[in-house]
């Protein structure tokens, strides 16, 4: 008697780790379908955004309301001019929404005057293996005209840098992330400077450089195979756990059997 109700807890025990096993695998493949239909509607507003005619950038009035949900690649037009001020350089290994550039290379990141405010450009990418400030400042320094200057371009969003993100160089003025609050306050770029900055489509300096260009939106979509792995799991633990169940159930009469022999004896 005391075999069996061991046996029937084992059971149930086994029951309760596969019943928990299935449910979290099969609520990993339901995350991964909502994530493919967020996904989905993320490009979907992403195409829309970017094809859009440009728009007026937002007044300062209105950067408090700005987020990266509702505005980010928002396509702007705007004139402005770029400050005597010192540049950043954000070091770059490639882009996924630029298919003409491909690193290892920098963005330069310029702060501009647009109606009395500062707004931060990502005038664009300049290749430079080497990550020389002599060649970047000559690259750079016809930005500087004092010309005002017709834009297009994409709002986009600060991203500050990770805990394995590498510390800013001073000498080079070199970040590793787009954290442009840090860049404002380390190059004396003013208090007031907009919560986004803007990736330039346009103008094309004369040298081509730093290249400015229109984005693309190229978000990887595999949620779906995700969703079938993982419901596939939850399958293949279902079905053995019944095989696992079967082989209980056919054992339990021949285990049973020597003990009533006994008793019979």
């Amino acid at each position: 008697m005391t075999s069996l109700s061991s046996r029937r807890r084992g059971i149930a025990g086994m029951s309760l780790i596969a019943l928990l096993i299935v449910a979290v695998l099969l609520s990993l493949g339901f995350w991964q379908l909502q994530r493919r239909t967020a996904k989905h509607a993320l490009i979907a507003a992403l195409t829309e955004r970017l094809a859009a005619p440009p728009a007026a950038l937002p007044p300062a009035s209105a950067w408090p309301t700005l987020t990266p949900a509702a505005d980010e690649f928002r396509r702007v037009g705007f004139t402005a001019r770029y400050a005597e001020l010192p540049d950043a350089m954000v070091y770059s290994s490639g882009s996924a929404i630029r298919d003409d550039v491909a690193g290892p290379g920098t963005w330069a990141f310029l702060p501009a005057r647009v109606d009395g405010t500062t707004v931060v450009i990502n005038a664009g990418f300049v290749p430079n293996t080497m990550q020389d400030r002599a060649y970047q400042d000559r690259i750079v320094k016809p930005l500087h005209a004092g010309q005002p200057v017709a834009m297009t371009g994409y709002l986009r969003f600060p991203e500050a840098g990770g805990m394995f993100t590498p510390n800013p160089d001073a000498a080079k003025r070199l970040w590793f992330s787009r954290d442009v609050p840090t860049m404002a306050a380390q190059l004396g770029w003013g208090g007031a400077v907009a919560p986004f900055y803007i990736d330039l489509e346009t103008p094309v300096p004369a040298s081509g450089l730093p290249k400015p260009g229109p984005l693309g939106v190229h978000l990887r979509d595999q949620h779906m195979q995700y969703a079938v792995t993982w419901f596939g799991l939850a399958l293949a633990v279902g079905v053995a756990f019944l095989v696992w169940l079967w082989g209980q159930r056919r054992a339990a009469p021949a285990a049973a059997q020597p003990r009533a022999s006994r008793r019979i004896a």
